[in-house]
């Protein structure tokens, strides 16, 4: 590469390295030197440890994460598998509505769940009649889970009708034909087809549930996560240098996640035709 293209590439790539530092680098790098400042130091990267409520926010958003991302998991594979598998009428209708959460901001969702489990919502009229006392969850844990499988089954869906496209059915067949139940051509031939989609689509299902923080506003009478914690530190108790140490704690958490499925990812071969 001569001189003149070298140079030719550097003007290209300097407004992405421009806008890189500028919205990424900065802005880390000021959070970094904020969440060392405060009175405690740089031992506030660690103070989750021994902090009881900052370590149980933790706790309960990786936990709320993980059974999010594996409730999504379990539902938009048979979704998806049914969708890309079959042909009828209003099908296109149906993907369509199915994906319609991703135009809603994470507080319309939470408002979705209040009016479904609230204290005035339709599951609470059901149960009143039925059992003669209100259900009301909207405001917990189970609310909270409720309005994160909403918003993660479109992302996970799509990415399961796109790997279900390209599975193999000729693999399908010679397991059929070998004796083969339906239950293991599931389990030993579809499953470890969709491995790359599943674990792609899972983290970053449990990276969005872990990061979200509109719909845990919504509803957050109850409900301590991370994300909440670090509004409450920022803006209730100007406590700048933990929340900003404790947005840095999130973040790796996620980096952590999302690279490791990349690495798993990138090991497996989809079962394509």
């Amino acid at each position: 590469m001569n001189n003149r293209e070298l140079h030719h590439l550097s003007i290209l790539v300097l407004p992405s390295l421009t806008v890189f530092a500028a919205f990424f680098l900065l802005p880390m790098a000021r959070l970094v030197t904020v969440a060392g400042s405060g009175d405690m130091g740089a031992y506030a990267y660690v103070a989750f440890l021994t902090t009881p409520r900052y370590l149980e926010s933790l706790i309960a958003t990786v936990v709320l994460s993980a059974s999010v991302t594996v409730a999504t998991l379990a539902i938009s594979v048979v979704s998806g598998l049914f969708l890309e598998r079959n042909r009828f009428a209003g099908r296109k209708i149906l993907i369509a509505l199915i994906t319609f959460p991703l135009a809603f901001p994470g507080v319309v969702v939470g408002f979705m769940v209040i009016m479904l489990a609230g204290r005035q919502g339709l599951i609470g009229d059901i149960t009143k009649v039925l059992a003669g006392d209100k259900l009301v969850f909207a405001y917990s844990m189970a609310g909270l889970f409720m309005g994160y499988v909403y918003f993660s089954i479109p992302r996970v869906v799509l990415t399961i009708m796109a790997a279900a496209e390209k599975l193999n059915p000729a693999l399908e067949e010679a397991a059929r034909s070998l004796g083969a139940s339906p239950w293991l051509v599931v389990k030993d031939v579809i499953l470890p087809g969709l491995k790359p989609a599943l674990i792609a689509s899972g983290a970053i299902c449990f990276a969005t549930a872990m990061g979200a923080f509109g719909t845990a506003f919504t509803l957050a009478t109850d409900i301590d996560v991370l994300p909440m914690t670090i509004y409450t530190e920022f803006t209730l108790n100007a406590n700048i240098a933990m929340a900003a140490a404790l947005s840095i704690v999130l973040g790796l958490i996620t980096w952590v996640a999302l690279n490791a499925a990349r690495s798993l990812a990138g090991s497996t071969v989809a079962a394509a035709g």
